[in-house]
């Protein structure tokens, strides 16, 4: 018996391997991701004349692209709807040389000193250096009116958008530690708060809960999830299951102006985990006061290492660090 011979093969079959795909092209920068950290590592890097390319990604832009007013970043005086912004950052970028093509990276190989990055299971690209900006996507409950009304009264980021529900009434999603300080946040801006628990308890700490519950305009609807949200353009109401215990379950409704989720973000770190150090919940970890992983020449910024800040002009201002870091590794 051949025991070389593969399972189910007959004698003279052939077994069909699938062919890895070929080294396209060598560049020296290549940067994963286009958000406010992707964009300006571009700029940075192409103006040190590291001539990258920018792979964007699946959505275009980043979470951005789902904000329909940016009020926050500094140089627009009378705000810019998001996904405008992100362009004025591409045109930035390209206009100092950088290509800027559609792809995501579905493989790397990080172990030698040159790195690989596959795209799109149909090829390898060699880089001297990586950036890597592939950011957070915000966990969402996965309603189909969630999608309706993000934009339009769905947000998952209270410091990002809560200046647009001054003295309105919002609900907050959520138990952790997020959700306490997002309704604690929205409080001093908004007329009242509901913070919606699926539980009878915060998981919050106790740091945290006390603030919650010493804000008059807070009210913590315990036992409750959303059943659906409620509005023709935008969010005017949002439908809750009550848990009744034995009696069964109640349907609230609640006239709200907006709704934030608070229940996480997950970091787009899965295909790098291999090589790249994560914390547990799948934040790359860098070296303090840079953007540096555990490996040399690949390096991160923006929100996929960042849990805690999480805005565009903290995103940009690590994007800057990275190609700074990238440039003196290259030299």
């Amino acid at each position: 018996m051949d025991l070389f011979k593969p399972m189910g093969t007959q004698p003279g079959q052939s077994v069909d391997k699938k062919k890895e795909p070929e080294v396209s092209e060598r560049v020296k920068c290549l940067i994963l991701g286009s958000g406010p950290a992707g964009y300006t590592a571009a700029i940075y890097a192409a103006r040190a004349n590291l001539q990258p390319v920018l792979y964007t990604g699946m959505q275009l832009g980043g979470q951005l692209t789902t904000t329909t007013e940016v009020e926050n970043y500094p140089g627009y005086p009378e705000g810019v709807d998001g996904p405008a912004m992100m362009e004025d950052l591409k045109k930035q970028a390209e206009r100092f040389g950088t290509q800027v093509r559609f792809g995501m990276a579905t493989r790397v190989d990080f172990s030698g000193r040159v790195k690989k990055v596959e795209i799109d299971d149909t090829k390898w690209i060699e880089a001297d250096a990586v950036i890597l900006a592939t950011g957070a996507t915000a966990r969402y409950l996965g309603l189909e009116s969630e999608e309706k009304f993000k934009g339009s009264g769905v947000s998952a980021c209270a410091t990002c958008d809560g200046f647009f529900y001054r003295d309105k009434v919002v609900a907050v999603v959520g138990g952790g530690d997020t959700a306490a300080e997002e309704a604690t946040y929205l409080a001093g801006l908004c007329r009242k708060v509901y913070l919606i628990v699926r539980r009878d308890e915060l998981r919050a700490s106790k740091a945290m809960q006390k603030r919650v519950f010493h804000t008059k305009n807070i009210e913590i609807l315990w036992k409750h999830q959303t059943k659906e949200l409620v509005g023709d353009k935008v969010v005017t109401g949002v439908e809750l299951y009550k848990n009744k215990g034995e009696a069964g379950e109640e349907i609230v409704h609640l006239d709200i102006d907006g709704f934030f989720l608070a229940i996480g973000h997950t970091p787009n770190s899965e295909v790098f985990r291999e090589f790249v150090k994560t914390d547990e919940t799948g934040y790359v970890i860098t070296v303090p006061g840079t953007t540096k992983t555990n490996v040399p020449g690949v390096f991160a910024c923006g929100d996929l290492q960042d849990k805690v800040y999480r805005q565009a002009v903290t995103a940009a201002g690590t994007g800057c660090m990275a190609a700074i870091d990238a440039e003196r590794y290259l030299q």
